[in-house]
């Protein structure tokens, strides 16, 4: 254990993580120059493309420091975003020590403060680098001023790098085993193995990465999952260099993966403990919850797919990521599909990317929603993410919402309108703090409502995209919420309900009435559309008849014979209107469903 290091990379979206981890793969011998690609570990098409790591990966690397003494490097690549940071701090948990990358010429972000808080919260030691001093537009010796005013960082701690260039890293290495500790465990004790990450191996099965705290893990053993209490014989054990090692061990501090005959993904939980059958701890290691969705979009099949297709699609996607999930649901207009829970936006964007390019499947997303909490006046509590699951109003005692805790970073030059755009956004302000004289850190509680729908994008906009926001789990709250319902000629719409603030009631109606307005077709009689809030209707439009042409075939003769055509087509009208239904094309549930507010 003495010449093991386990440590992470934790950083901003886009301040260099990645090809910070590529320069230590080739300093260390991990890969041929041959074999060396940008951004190794990031080998999914969509995180090439997007720019940011969406899987966390891991791999150990043998260093030849300068005392002479080779010491095994675990490097655990965590993602950036803030829909992964469950994700984040399981890999935290399995370090003893934190690389916190800033980009020279952006200086610190909102993530990068949550990620540093985060890593001081497991107790990690934490080594401060300024990243790409090599691009013209880099301040180095201001951003070390920002993280020695607001992180407490000493000037003597902070290294200086280019990862592009590879300056200084060979400094930072020596750095990762001077400073960051060995990992401590008892080879003796009953195992205790963290479960951080685990994928679907068409061949192997499940694959779980685990770090071992205590015991050892061996092949042939019988192990199990402490939360669910299923056992399995483990078939393989190795590490990833990154490419496949076997081993016949793993003892206290080292990192590897397991083969264990595990089928599902949902067998497994990040976070979870593995142990000794034969041999159970008396507990599970700290912190593990399960990850719970935060935001919920109904998926409907397009184009060629059926719904078959898009049932099987979604089993295989949940073998590669066992976080999202899913039920059936039906829609008057959309038909068949399902029901899906995600971690935040940009997880739902992922999936509907994975499923459209991987498995070749189309769908259409409607209006993502979150999970409201109801109090009912018995006593119970209830969840639900659809309006169709709210109770009667004479049995709710109070609705309550998700609420997020919201850190903005920018520039003291646009605090005006970021504040003023929290506000308008039902944001409760929490705190401002200045770090240094140019920049602003601001606190807002907000409901995650407000978050889901154009919010980021305007922060960017009134901030000239300078603003960087980062957000955590607050908890539920009381709301003065409404379920706001449209009527098409005194029939309401299952499809068209939403749950809403009752400030916003009256003008989320107007809109959805006046965009169905424009793409309902006009009909032989009158459409009335309404908006209301239980009886009372707060928004109305009206679809005028189409007037047919009776009189066409009448080219010329008494003027009576006119008259009586006309009568018949009024009596015909009067009729229509008492049994006629309307027909609402499929065009008209995506305007309301689309619209984002």
């Amino acid at each position: 254990m003495e010449t093991i290091r386990n440590f992470c990379i934790i950083a901003h979206i886009d301040h260099g993580k990645s090809t910070l981890a590529d320069r230590f793969l080739e300093l260390t011998g991990a890969l041929s120059t041959r074999e060396m690609v940008e951004q190794v570990l990031d080998s999914h098409e969509l995180e090439r493309e997007k720019g940011i790591t969406i899987k966390a990966h891991t791999v150990t690397l043998f260093y030849q420091a300068r005392d002479g003494r080779t010491y095994t490097l675990n490097l655990i690549d965590t993602p950036g975003h803030v829909d992964f940071s469950y994700e984040v701090s399981r890999a935290l948990a399995a370090c003893e020590g934190a690389v916190l990358v800033v980009d020279a010429t952006q200086g610190i972000e909102a993530q990068t403060v949550a990620n540093t808080y985060l890593a001081l919260e497991h107790d990690l030691e934490i080594i401060p680098v300024v990243n790409k001093i090599d691009l013209p537009g880099a301040e180095p010796g201001h951003v070390a001023e920002q993280l020695q005013n607001w992180l407490g960082f000493r000037r003597d701690e902070i290294l200086f790098v280019s990862a592009k260039q590879g300056t200084h890293v060979p400094e930072l290495l020596e750095r990762i085993v001077q400073v960051i500790p060995p990992p401590q465990g008892d080879p003796a004790a009953p195992l205790q193995a963290l479960i951080f990450d685990a994928w679907y191996d068409s061949y192997r099965g499940v694959v779980v990465m685990v770090r071992v705290f205590h015991g050892a893990l061996r092949v042939g053993d019988r192990v199990r999952v402490m939360s669910t209490g299923l056992d399995y014989e483990v078939h393989g054990l190795g590490i990833r260099t990154p490419y496949d090692r076997p081993r016949e061990a793993l003892g206290p501090g080292e990192v590897g993966f397991v083969i264990a005959g595990i089928k599902a993904l949902s067998e497994v939980r990040i976070g979870d403990t593995i142990t000794r059958a034969d041999r159970p701890a008396p507990a599970p290691l700290p912190g593990f919850r399960p990850a719970k969705p935060m935001v919920f979009a109904s998926f409907y099949p397009i184009g060629d797919t059926q719904y078959d297709g898009l049932r099987n699609a979604l089993e295989k996607l949940r073998l590669i990521d066992a976080s999202v999930t899913f039920q059936p649901e039906y829609s008057e207009a959309l038909g068949h599909g399902f029901r899906m829970g995600f971690l935040g936006f940009l997880h739902m964007e992922i999936v509907r990317e994975r499923l459209r390019r991987d498995l070749g499947v189309e769908v259409l997303v409607a209006a993502p929603s979150v999970r409201y909490r109801v109090r009912q006046r018995g006593g119970a509590v209830l969840e639900i993410d659809t309006p169709s699951q709210l109770p009667p109003p004479e049995q709710v005692e109070a609705l309550e919402e998700p609420y997020m805790k919201v850190f903005i970073l920018t520039p003291t030059v646009y605090i005006g309108p970021v504040l003023q755009l929290c506000e308008e956004y039902r944001g409760e302000q929490r705190n401002i703090e200045y770090p240094t004289p140019d920049r602003v850190m601001i606190t807002y509680e907000m409901p995650l409502a407000e978050l889901m729908s154009d919010f980021y994008d305007r922060l960017k906009s009134v901030s000239r995209g300078y603003a960087s926001m980062d957000y955590e789990w607050v908890g539920y709250r009381p709301s003065d919420l409404v379920r706001l319902d449209v009527l098409i000629n005194g029939q309401p719409v299952e499809a068209f309900s939403m749950i809403v603030h009752r400030s916003q009631a009256y003008h989320r109606g107007r809109a959805v009435v006046e965009r169905l307005r424009a793409v309902i077709p006009r009909h032989l009689f009158e459409v009335v559309l309404q908006a209301s809030i239980g009886k009372r209707v707060i928004a109305r439009e009206r679809i005028p008849p189409l007037r047919k042409d009776v009189l066409a075939k009448c080219y010329g003769g008494d003027v009576t014979r006119k008259k009586k055509l006309l009568e018949r087509q009024k009596e015909g009208k009067k009729r229509l209107k008492r049994i006629g239904q309307v027909d609402v094309p499929p065009e008209a549930f995506l305007a309301v469903l689309r619209r984002s507010n």
